[in-house]
This record gives C-alpha cells, sequence and structure tokens, in this order.
C-alpha cells in the first residue's frame, strides 16, 4: 500500500491566516524552524494507479497539483484517478473538498448516515453536488469489506470502520455522540500491510487501546500538544477534549501509549497551528521524537 500524506495540519492550515501566534509567526518567517502545512487529507493506493483520499481537504486542489499521481493521465480530455473519498466526520477540514472535486465523475464518497446527514441537512453539499457530477454515499461496513474502485472492480484495498465516540460539527444542532466519528483500518490484499487512520481521538478508550497495536502504520490525532493549549495562548476558552481531540501530552495523553506501541509507523496529524510540535526544535517535538513517534508533514510518503 501506498500512503501519501497529501496535508497534515487541522482545520485552518499552517500558518492560519488571522493567527499570529508564535508557530504562525515561524512559519510565515520561513526561517526553517515551522513547514507550512496544508489541511489534513491522506491518499492510499495499492497498485499507484488507483486512489483513494481519507478526507477531502479544502486544499484538495492544491495538494492534487503537488502529488503527480492524483493529476489527471494523457489520453483522455478529463479523468481523474481518483476513486472515492473516505471521511471520517463531517466537519469542514475535512469535507469542504467534495466541493472542490464537483467537476469530475460521480463522487463516491463513504461516510456513516449522520456524517451524510450533517453534509445535507446542516449544511447543503449533496443538493449542491447533485447539481454538479452526483454523488454516490457508501454507509462503510465496521467488519472489513473491499474497498471499491467506480467501476465495482477490486482495488486491492479491504477497509472498515472504527466507531468511535464524538460531536456533531458546529454547524448540527444535535447533540448525539454516536455515529459522527469514525476511524479506518485498512488493509493491502497482496501485502498484508495495515494503516490505522485516526485523526479524530477524542478519548483513548479501550476500543482505541485494543485496535492501536493492530497495523504497520498509524496515523493518529496530533491536533494538540496539551489539554489547554488554546487557552493559554488567549487564543479561546475550549479544552483540547471540549474540541474533540485527546492531547499528546499529560499522564493521559497519547504521546504516553503510542511511546510503547511496537509500530513501525507513527505518525501526527491533523496538527493544530498552535502546537508547538511544528518548531523542530522545541521540547514537544523533541519528545514525539525520542518517543519514537513522528511529527507528520505534508509530502511524507511510504509503502507497507
Amino acid at each position: 500500500m501506498q500512503i501519501h500524506l497529501l496535508g497534515t495540519a487541522a482545520g485552518g492550515g499552517v500558518p492560519q491566516w488571522n493567527c499570529h501566534c508564535a508557530v504562525c509567526r515561524e512559519a510565515r518567517a520561513g526561517t526553517g524552524q515551522v513547514r507550512p502545512r496544508t489541511q489534513s487529507s491522506v491518499a492510499i493506493s495499492a497498485d499507484g494507479q488507483s486512489w483513494f483520499l481519507l478526507n477531502a481537504s479544502p486544499d484538495i486542489r492544491a495538494q492534487i497539483e503537488n502529488f503527480q499521481p492524483l493529476q489527471p493521465a494523457p489520453g483522455k480530455p478529463r479523468n481523474s484517478p481518483i476513486e472515492g473519498v473516505l471521511l471520517t466526520n463531517a466537519d469542514l477540514d475535512h469535507s469542504l473538498g467534495l466541493m472542490l472535486l464537483r467537476e469530475g465523475e460521480k463522487l463516491r464518497v463513504h461516510a456513516t448516515p449522520n456524517v451524510r446527514r450533517a453534509l445535507t441537512e446542516g449544511i447543503s453539499f449533496q443538493p449542491v453536488l447533485e447539481s454538479f457530477c452526483g454523488t454516490e454515499w457508501i454507509e462503510p461496513s465496521l467488519a472489513p469489506a473491499p474497498l471499491l474502485r467506480r467501476d465495482g472492480s477490486p482495488s486491492g484495498l479491504t477497509y472498515q470502520a472504527i466507531a468511535l465516540p464524538g460531536k456533531p460539527p458546529r454547524f448540527m444542532k444535535s447533540k448525539t455522540m454516536d455515529g459522527n466519528v469514525v476511524g479506518y483500518h485498512i488493509t493491502d490484499a497482496k501485502t498484508g500491510g495495515r494503516l490505522l487512520f485516526l485523526p479524530d481521538v477524542a478519548v483513548l478508550n479501550d476500543t482505541i487501546l485494543e485496535w492501536l497495536p493492530q497495523c504497520e502504520a498509524l496515523l493518529f490525532d496530533g491536533t494538540f500538544w496539551s489539554e489547554t493549549e488554546m487557552r493559554d495562548q488567549g487564543l479561546g476558552n475550549l479544552t483540547a477534549v471540549d474540541m474533540g481531540h485527546a492531547p499528546i501530552s499529560g499522564a493521559t495523553g497519547s504521546l504516553k501509549v503510542l511511546a510503547e506501541l511496537k509500530v513501525h509507523h507513527k505518525i501526527y496529524t491533523h496538527i493544530n497551528n498552535t502546537n508547538p510540535i511544528l518548531m523542530v526544535n522545541s521540547f514537544p517535538a523533541v519528545a514525539v521524537k525520542q518517543a519514537g513517534c513522528t511529527v507528520g508533514r505534508d509530502g511524507l510518503e511510504f509503502e507497507i
């Protein structure tokens, strides 16, 4: 399985357009201490020809232009190797890219019923897309299932959704904690390589802990370093958990768990612009490296 990180930032990117925090200042200054990042999305493929997107970033057009395998092939005036999009939730930084793919063929979107409902009733994505390319909504199974191309043929990948606790997006009035967020476990049928994609982890519950060892590559929620990161920087009153993301540091943070995990690729993604792990020589960045983990960056790619 080929895995290419198209974008690795949380909503707003790095630097965020209206933010003057220390990380954004360094990113704009071009000192090399902070690498600019686009909003998170991942491209995966079993054969290097047919590709699937894990979330559809608002920056997807630029991400496609920066990754040649996602660009149209010669021979036909218009075409795309993108076979489908797997959504983890309905947050705008994970779904706005669908609107930017409206000029192509019918979009195959893998999403839970709650995510589809949010993108239909909470914000009118589906009616708009139906006026352009059209959509085919696929509810991801909680059991392993073939990940199919647009023509129904096998892609060489199997996938299953992992139900996670999580709030609906801000534009939905519903407060239910079920069916709003999933992760994905994706397996290469030929190599047996397993990817665990978990960019939206509100709490490290028993389900998460059971799944973590079952992969060769882990893309994990790296949104915030600390629980009170936004408050400490004067950028808001919500905590990390309030915003649906378990912090990296602390006694109950993810780094303590990931440090003990025997997985070859342990990569933090969906990193907020306020997160000090983005500064290459900072204490948090060093701590992540010493734990055997990687701070995700745009363009990072590997195979399993």
